[in-house]
């Protein structure tokens, strides 16, 4: 190799490595690599208990090392067999000038020191760390017992872009079970995303245990059928389906989210969206338009009519339902409850007596300002517990309460608004981030949906819309993907709609990438199929494979609802 064409001091092969997402900056450390033995110990400094249990819990497994406790001046053999070596092995520890997110990971001589802002900034570092080791790190038992195990010599410094990196996963149309809500935990903790929306009620399916309401789980979380395919299909499945989360259940979910520095925000939808509840509690819907003793769980998709009624005793419900998730949900980890506020069609209360009545008592303009009426109750509830309220953009229609935040699904124009209006927002418009749309344009695609959004499309995704005032740019909390189920009926459908483009999302939420024109798609594609694949292939997601999809993950003949041409920017 000539001078000209070596590499620097500091030059790292980033392909080779693969780290995703992609770190602030990476250079070759002085030292290393750095040998994990069996004697390896591993040093938790005060205040990163916790993300010890974890990388011990998640790297003895696949590497077979116990990486016994250490007080940062241990020894082992250093023989030279992998099995251990001279120094103080894997340190974590707090510096409180990083910022709360960011850490450094430095391969030294004797160590590898892995310095967080917190010790969520810690936890970041020590995904880091696994990536580094190679994609077996990921499995759950070694391939080759034995083997020697080398930390790469890099020094790794790292901070995020946003505060709410995260992801929102249906479970009211189609139901995943407790062990796959965990494991998709993992998988966001993975990437660096620290938020999950919970979309626990819809028409479809109540999922949440509520022991004040157990109709809401004995009736509401059950449907007699479902169609198969999208709502125009002629398909149906006619096995019976359901299924609902325990309070137990919800409290291991929460914690489990806890231990991986993942906030979770629970979603309970109205005014629209429910008629799983009204199925439940008929004295819920609009009795004197339409009988709701008559209605059941909906066992279709799309926008359903019947919406709450506007009533004293439909927000006693409510604030009864939100005493026993705000017990669940505690504010360290859920600071944020999704009250939804989308598509709530308001003919029902048009054609209502008792809601028009209610719009002249209450001296609101329009129907509009009855929603806007729901909303701001539970704003100014959720306010005197502690708790803020966020709520899908059309919370926006009839005017918003002073503290609700507001997620952009329609688009960018409803978070722009609400941002130059002073609020907060998560951006999350569907023509870019919604993963239940198609990723492929081809027949093969399973029960094809949206638009075409490849993993570059999503990798060009831009959170702040140009345009943006800086004062109201400040209020762009972050971003979050969103993954509607209704023609996901498992995890492995799920698996393929979310992954891998929940890497590329997770790379433009965490990373500073340049302007979407200007960000280098070859290189994440080079880092994807270096090492990302292989651990996505270790952790067993049933990903879209690049050449696209294998037989068994195709869906032919199943109508779905495809959208041609580029996505409008709105």
């Amino acid at each position: 190799m000539t001078p000209e064409n070596a590499p620097s001091p500091g030059a790292v092969d980033a392909a080779a490595l693969g780290l995703v997402p992609a770190p602030r900056t990476l250079t070759a450390a002085a030292a290393g690599p750095y040998p994990l033995g069996y004697r390896t110990p591993l040093t938790a400094g005060p205040g990163t208990e916790g993300v010890a249990r974890w990388l011990r819990a998640t790297l003895g497994p696949p590497t077979g090392l116990p990486l016994p406790e250490g007080d940062g001046t241990g020894t082992s053999t250093g023989d030279g067999s992998g099995r251990g070596s001279t120094g103080q092995g894997i340190v974590l520890e707090l510096d409180e000038s990083l910022a709360p997110e960011g850490y450094r990971l430095a391969v030294e001589a004797n160590a590898v020191r892995v310095t967080g802002g917190t010790a969520a900034g810690v936890f970041r570092g020590a995904q880091t760390l696994r990536q580094l080791l190679g994609p077996d790190a990921f499995r759950r038992a070694p391939l080759a017992p034995g083997r020697t195990w080398e930390v790469p010599p890099v020094v790794v410094e790292d901070e995020p872009r946003f505060g709410w990196r995260g992801m929102m996963l249906d479970v009211s149309r189609h139901f995943l079970p407790k062990d796959d809500v965990l494991r998709y935990l993992d998988l966001l903790a993975a990437h660096k995303l620290n938020v999950f929306h919970f979309h626990l009620t819809d028409d479809q399916g109540w999922r949440i245990e509520i022991k004040r309401y157990p109709r809401l789980t004995e009736v509401g979380s059950w449907r007699s059928r479902t169609k198969y395919g999208h709502r125009a299909s002629e398909l149906w499945d006619e096995t019976p389906y359901g299924g609902f989360y325990t309070q137990d259940d919800i409290r291991e979910i929460v914690a489990h989210a806890a231990e991986r520095h993942i906030r979770v925000v629970p979603e309970i939808d109205i005014p629209g969206h429910s008629q799983a509840a009204i199925s439940a509690y008929p004295e819920l819907g609009n009795t004197d338009v339409v009988d709701t003793t008559a209605l059941s769980v909906w066992d279709t998709w799309g926008v359903n009519p019947n919406v709450l009624a506007p009533t004293d005793d439909t927000l006693r419900f409510f604030e009864g339902v939100l005493e026993e998730v705000l017990e669940l949900f505690p504010a360290e980890t859920s600071p944020f409850v999704h009250m939804g506020g989308d598509e709530c069609p308001k003919d029902q209360w048009k054609e209502s007596p008792l809601a028009q009545a209610r719009i002249a008592e209450l001296g609101v303009k329009d129907e509009d300002g009855l929603q806007s009426w729901f909303i701001r109750h539970f704003d100014a509830w959720l306010t005197a517990r502690g708790r803020r309220l966020i709520g899908w953009d059309e919370i926006l229609e009839g005017g918003l309460a002073e503290g609700a935040a507001v997620s952009s699904w329609r688009g960018y124009g409803g978070g722009i608004a609400a941002a130059e209006a002073g609020h907060d927002v998560v951006m999350c418009p569907e023509q870019q981030v919604y993963l239940d749309h198609r990723q492929d344009g081809g027949p093969d695609e399973p029960m094809p949906i949206g638009y075409v959004r490849t993993l570059e499309d999503v990798y060009r995704f831009e959170p702040v819309p140009p345009g943006l005032s800086e004062e109201a740019a400040r209020h762009i909390l972050g971003t979050q993907a969103n993954v509607w189920t209704e023609v996901m009926q498992n995890r492995a459908r799920v698996d393929y709609q979310v992954f891998p483009r929940l890497a590329a999302f997770a790379e433009v939420a965490w990373s500073a990438l340049p302007a979407p024109a200007d960000r280098d798609f070859a290189a994440f594609d080079a880092r994807m199929r270096t090492a990302h694949y292989a651990r996505l292939d270790a952790l067993g997601v049933d990903y879209r494979p690049p050449g696209g999809p294998y037989p068994r993950q195709q869906r032919p003949g199943i109508l779905g609802r495809p959208l041609e041409g580029e996505p409008p920017v709105v």
